[in-house]
């Protein structure tokens, strides 16, 4: 059975009139056209729907029945047609973002920050992970776009660039190499902790131990930026890691960093979407609010004193 909306109106505003021939000054018909729906409806339904016998057409109970149904139909026609209007406006709704580990630990939680007090009504949800697994997830339409650090390598996805941020390499304080430049043929005796293969700064650290002509150094791979800190700072091994994640264990005394000779190019920090993908009004704000971040956020740093 195959019910026409069209129909079911002309049904409804005929029973709200009162007959036929009032319907047609609502609904701009002739009253034989109005009666040739009416007809095709109680067709569709296989029963009588409106009784014409007396001097005031009524609904059958079969007409009742679907009456009912018809205007709870068109409420939820309207209350659709105001939701969308509140999800354009930016009234409510929901955005999936991601973030690599560092952009989604110590960039992303800032932004979507100032995303709230533009849009309170709207609610998001927050990925991170390694640089895979964000790529997997928009590739997938799990979210709608993703904060990473070095341009994606899927061809299905476009990147466009917010800001740039660099690796320092750190090992605990008090460590022997810190407080003077170092060149590289200094770190031949240090292990180096290395992020999981498929992190994006992985391929960064490995890149750097090339570049310094390291390529036989100790190392260990290590799951997880914070991970890695930890490590460093019970002295199991120096690591490269973003300048924006050890803020608060340099300021205090945790980490120090340490200075090469030959310093590392600056890595952008990018935006990515699916090329195929529309954004929603809700993430093309969230977009807006991503370019207006001429800096990375900065935090107080941690102060014992405060965890009270």
């Amino acid at each position: 059975m195959e019910l026409s909306l069209h129909r079911l109106w002309i049904f409804t505003q005929v029973i709200e009139s009162g007959g036929f021939s009032a319907a047609t000054e609502k609904l701009f018909m002739s009253q034989p056209s109005i009666s040739n729906q009416i007809r095709q409806l109680e067709t569709s339904v296989k029963a009588t729907l409106i009784d014409r016998s007396g001097a005031r057409i009524k609904p059958t109970a079969e007409g009742e029945v679907l009456l009912e149904y018809a205007k709870r139909l068109f409420v939820l026609a309207d209350e659709a047609v105001t939701a969308i209007a509140q999800v354009s406006g930016l009234e409510v709704g929901r955005i999936g973002v991601g973030g690599t580990t560092t952009a989604g630990t110590y960039l992303l939680p800032a932004v979507m920050s100032r995303f709230k007090e533009l849009h309170p009504g709207i609610e998001f949800d927050l990925v991170v992970g390694n640089a895979s697994e964000v790529s997997r997830a928009l590739l997938a339409g799990e979210i709608g776009l993703a904060v990473m650090l070095g341009k994606p390598t899927a061809g299905q996805l476009v990147s466009e660039k917010l800001l740039s941020e660099n690796l320092v390499l750190v090992a605990p304080q008090g460590h022997p190499l810190a407080g003077a430049p170092l060149q590289p043929d200094q770190l031949t005796e240090q292990r180096f902790l290395l992020r999981e293969r498929g992190s994006a700064t992985r391929i960064r650290q490995d890149a750097a131990l090339e570049t310094w002509g390291l390529p036989d150094v100790a190392r260990a791979d290590i799951w997880g930026q914070e991970t890695i800190k930890q490590a460093v700072i019970a002295g199991l091994g120096i690591s490269l890691i973003s300048e924006h994640a050890i803020i608060n264990e340099v300021a205090a005394g945790q980490l120090a960093v340490l200075e090469v000779a030959s310093p590392l190019d600056a890595r952008p920090v990018v935006v990515a979407t699916r090329r195929d993908r529309l954004l929603s009004p809700a993430e093309q704000a969230f977009l807006r609010v991503l370019r207006g971040m001429n800096s990375w956020p900065t935090f107080r740093p941690y102060d014992a004193a405060d965890d009270s």
